[in-house]
This record gives C-alpha cells, sequence and structure tokens, in this order.
C-alpha cells in the first residue's frame, strides 16, 4: 500500500460537495417518476465527490448501505444532494449523502432519501492509499463520526456471519 503524499487532518468542512440534477425524461419511468437507479447514481457521484475532495486521490465505491426513497421525484424537479466525509479508516471513507427534491416552481424542499457510502482511496494503478484523518468540529458532525463507527461494526459483523454461512460444515 501507497502512502498519500499529505496526511494532515481535514476539517469536515474540507469534503462538503453539494451537487444539482434536474429531472429529464430520459431519467423517468413511464408515469414521470425519477428510475431509482437514476438516483443511486447520482448519490453514488455525490459521495464520490466528497470522498475526492477529502483524500484528493482517486476513490472507488466499496458498499452502499441500505436505502429507502422517501418521496416520489418527478420530471422537472431539481434534485439536491449534500455529501461529506463521515469518518475515515486506514484506506476507506464513510460518506453521508443526503438528497432533497426542489420543485422548480416553487423553490419547496423535500427530503427524499440519505444513504451512507465507503469509499476506498486508490493510486492511477489501483492500489490502496491511506487517508487523512477526518476532524468532526460541530455537534452534528461529531454525532455522525460516532454513527460512522456503530455502521462499521455492524457491517463487520454481517460480513463474518456471511463467511460463516458459506464455510463448510
Amino acid at each position: 500500500m501507497e502512502l498519500s503524499e499529505n496526511l494532515t487532518p481535514r476539517p469536515v468542512a474540507a469534503s462538503l460537495s453539494e451537487m444539482v440534477e434536474l429531472v429529464l425524461p430520459n431519467d423517468a419511468n413511464p408515469l414521470g417518476a425519477l428510475l431509482g437507479g437514476r438516483l443511486m447514481h447520482w448519490i453514488d457521484l455525490a459521495g464520490a465527490l466528497a470522498a475526492h475532495r477529502h483524500s484528493r486521490s482517486y476513490v472507488v465505491t466499496a458498499s452502499t448501505d441500505h436505502l429507502d426513497f422517501l418521496i416520489p421525484v418527478r420530471i422537472g424537479d431539481l434534485v439536491i444532494f449534500k455529501s461529506s466525509v463521515n469518518r475515515v479508516y486506514r484506506t476507506s471513507m464513510e460518506v453521508g449523502v443526503k438528497v432533497f427534491v426542489e420543485s422548480y416552481f416553487t423553490g419547496e424542499r423535500r427530503h427524499v432519501s440519505s444513504a451512507y457510502l465507503t469509499f476506498v482511496a486508490i493510486d492511477r494503478h489501483g492500489r490502496k492509499l491511506q487517508v487523512a484523518p477526518v476532524i468532526p468540529e460541530t455537534a452534528e458532525e461529531i454525532r455522525r463520526f460516532e454513527d460512522a463507527g456503530r455502521r462499521r461494526e455492524i457491517r463487520r459483523r454481517e460480513a463474518e456471519r456471511k463467511a460463516s454461512l458459506s464455510s463448510p460444515s
């Protein structure tokens, strides 16, 4: 594993990213609602923006946690994605993405979905890179940092459970 050039800790604010998409007919199903797969694609891109900003390297998606679609998004709506790094481990980062829909005409915003993704920092040859620590500063950032640790433990236990199911008895 290579070391990245700069491992100076960075505040969560350094990774903050915002992305906006306009839902067009090609993004929707026959009922005029945004395709779930398109929303998942955009969530992945928004998460990668925050992970890249923090790590200052290439990043690849390692996992996505549970995802709920809370309300429909329609053709003509604006979809707003807010993302930031919640916690950093050695070569991976948990990124939170919160999604809102904004009416093109009224400006009203509603929560559509939230997701947690894990990204791994890599170099141009695909080798893992160590990532600078993240510094949570606000009460909300500290809560998200601590929650990320709990989610990681849940993912670890689930991976162990799956491994035990696939091993011969």
